[in-house]
């Protein structure tokens, strides 16, 4: 007789075959790395509790039926079985999206381990949690990618074009002590085939439900996105559905219904980063002790953190200005900046002090620093306006800026004098911020501006609100709102950085998202709507004869 969790391994390998889905779309659903699943699947290692609540959430099962064997479990997938608990789904089931996308693009910045040597390949741990793609690095035992450039660069790589997985026919006996079997290649390992069994009768699947009649654009693109793999289908359609229903309660009227979605931003953002969690490999604390350094000092005053907000102008450009010089200077948008910024490094728990002097790239926090001096007249300095010398409290964002700085000739590093800090992970957010995304493109692509409008009511106001607000009684990191923010100013730095090194002179970058450069911009940015493209804001003259 099967035990319970042979039992589990056989449903897990069935609903993959009988849904097309492979290790890594499975993994990615429960915030686990491929090898992992492999592991598990193998009898390798064990299948949690959380575990079996992440697979029945991620199949759209109760977990009674997800525990009663293959047959029974692909029987209600599709329709064809009663559930063993009615009603405790809500949802239909449906196909899930076979694969997982490419990640987003993204200008962030990467911070290597210090212990990389020059020139030496470094071998792959196995799946990153974030993108799918071979990691060199671990993160408390997970692969995973240390930035959002390391992701992008193991996306772009090319990789050979998986042979179709065609279900077994017949059932094939599998000794249990097979090994799992080989990556493909170093470029793009294949993922472990799970133990064969015997397909269930095939069962005709139902017809897949109109989607809404408004917005169709946005909720058409939605589901015609892989990206539903990773940023789960059902978390975009959270965003889609709410939209179609307000607009339907408001009879059709898009300013009544704009007022009321920016109305309910803040709870509806909340429940989608819950809806995002769910199998998540993280639990993180959403009420954490608060260190004094993090309290305001007063109703309307600030902390002690220094977020590096930018605030320059370029003062060889305006004293050449003011000498009569003529510049056709462009403003520069960066679209969704505070969208972008939720990639980035964030505590999970509660900050614990730290007085070695060392940065830990897997943990995340505040940390009190010296800067060192900046002396490029030509560039912004990463800590933004700050005038006054001597140590600050700078965010886990900012200080990595620092590192980056330094590793690459333009200062030296920082010194470190204490640091709050906690285990960390650049994927807390990661699929809610996906989901946010991919609606927003592709309500810009349909243009319906209701949703995109809602959209970034979500993202704004989450960032605005997880701090000391009253507004929002779910969650207090404050932590975690310096660090976003102050991940949204090192984007546009970075962006900077780049137009300087492709030879535009930088003008002037203010703000949390506008950047002035003199030169042909269009060679070195994309113009557009989508979050790694910018647009115009304006064009103006600076200078010339009086």
């Amino acid at each position: 007789m099967l035990s319970t969790e042979e039992s589990l391994r056989l449903t897990v390998a069935a609903l993959m075959t009988r849904t097309g889905e492979r290790q890594a779309v499975v993994a990615a659903a429960l915030g686990l790395s491929q090898a992992q699943v492999s592991r598990k699947q193998s009898g390798a290692a064990h299948w949690s509790l959380e575990d079996v609540d992440g697979l029945a959430a991620h199949y759209r099962l109760s977990v009674l039926d997800l525990l009663a064997g293959p047959t029974h479990a692909v029987g209600v997938l599709h329709g064809a079985t009663p559930s063993l608990q009615p009603g405790v789904l809500a949802v239909p089931p449906v196909r899930l999206a076979p694969a997982a996308p490419a990640p987003l693009p993204a200008e962030t910045p990467a911070e290597a381990p210090e212990s990389e040597a020059v020139g030496v390949p470094r071998l792959s741990v196995g799946l990153c949690v974030l993108c799918g793609q071979p990691a060199a690095d671990e993160v408390d035992g997970f692969p995973q990618h240390l930035s959002a450039e390391e992701c992008a660069e193991a996306a772009a790589t090319p990789a050979p074009r998986p042979a179709a997985v065609v279900p077994p026919t017949a059932p094939v006996s599998v000794p249990a002590d097979v090994p799992p079997a080989p990556a493909a290649s170093a470029a793009a390992p294949a993922d472990v085939p799970p133990a064969p069994v015997a397909p269930a009768a095939p069962v005709a699947a139902p017809a897949a439900a109109a989607p809404p009649a408004a917005p169709a654009a946005a909720a058409a693109v939605v589901r015609r996105t892989g990206a539903a793999a990773y940023a789960s289908g059902s978390v975009m359609e959270q965003i889609t559905d709410r939209v179609h229903d307000v607009l339907a309660e408001q009879g059709g009227d898009l300013a009544a219904a704009e007022a009321a979605l920016v109305k309910m931003a803040i709870r509806d953002v909340m429940a989608l980063m819950k809806s995002s969690r769910v199998g998540g490999r993280y639990e993180h604390s959403e009420f954490p002790p608060t260190a004094d350094i993090l309290h305001k000092k007063s109703q309307k005053g600030a902390d002690e953190i220094w977020e590096g907000r930018p605030k320059w102008r370029n003062p060889e450009i305006f004293k050449a200005a003011k000498s009569g010089e003529r510049f056709e200077v462009t403003a520069l948008d960066m679209n969704a900046a505070y969208l972008s910024a939720l990639k980035c490094w964030l505590p999970i728990g509660q900050l614990r002090e730290d007085t070695s002097g060392v940065h830990d790239p897997k943990k995340a926090g505040v940390h009190l620093i010296t800067p060192a001096d900046w002396d490029h007249t030509d560039l912004p300095n990463p800590l933004g306006a700050r005038q006054e010398p001597g140590q600050l409290w700078v965010t886990e964002s900012t200080l990595r800026q620092l590192l980056d700085c330094a590793r690459q000739g333009l200062a030296d590093p920082p010194v470190i004098h204490r640091s709050l800090v906690s285990g960390a992970t650049e994927a807390l957010l990661e699929k809610m911020r996906r989901a946010l995304a991919e609606v927003r493109r592709g309500a810009i692509a349909e243009g319906d501006e209701l949703t995109v409008a809602y959209v970034k009511a979500m993202y704004s106001k989450f960032v605005s609100t997880i701090g000391e607000s009253s507004a929002n009684r779910e969650i207090r990191r404050p932590d975690w709102m310096h660090i976003i923010r102050s991940k949204a100013f090192a984007n546009l730095w970075m962006k900077a950085h780049k137009a300087r090194a492709a030879g535009l002179h930088v003008v002037q970058v203010s703000g949390t998202d506008e950047l002035h450069l003199v030169g042909e911009w269009r060679e070195v940015f994309t113009e557009g709507r989508d979050l790694a493209q910018v647009k115009v804001k304006d064009t103006y003259v600076l200078g010339g004869k009086k």
